[in-house]
């Protein structure tokens, strides 16, 4: 699927500072779960529709679903506005 969308390098740097530490064992990279989420909640589609090339929808899924109930995701729209 040519119509992916990432995250560039200094997007990333921007959101960083929001993400929470890592505890354990090391995280799937940010940049690649972050993009597939945000594909997936602008394409309107199922988890498990995702692109592989996000890797695995659980993951994303997982990923979206803690950081939501973190806030994380309300700091970053809060630290970018």
């Amino acid at each position: 699927m040519s119509d992916l969308y990432w995250l560039t390098d200094e997007q990333t740097a921007r959101l960083a500072p929001y993400f929470p530490k890592s505890h354990g064992k090391p995280r799937v990279d940010d940049r690649r779960v972050l993009s597939g989420i945000i594909f997936v909640n602008r394409n309107g589609l199922r988890w498990r529709d995702t692109p592989r090339e996000y890797g695995l929808h659980k993951t994303l899924y997982n990923r979206w679903k803690r950081w939501g109930v973190m806030g994380v995701f309300g700091r970053v729209m809060e630290g970018l506005a």
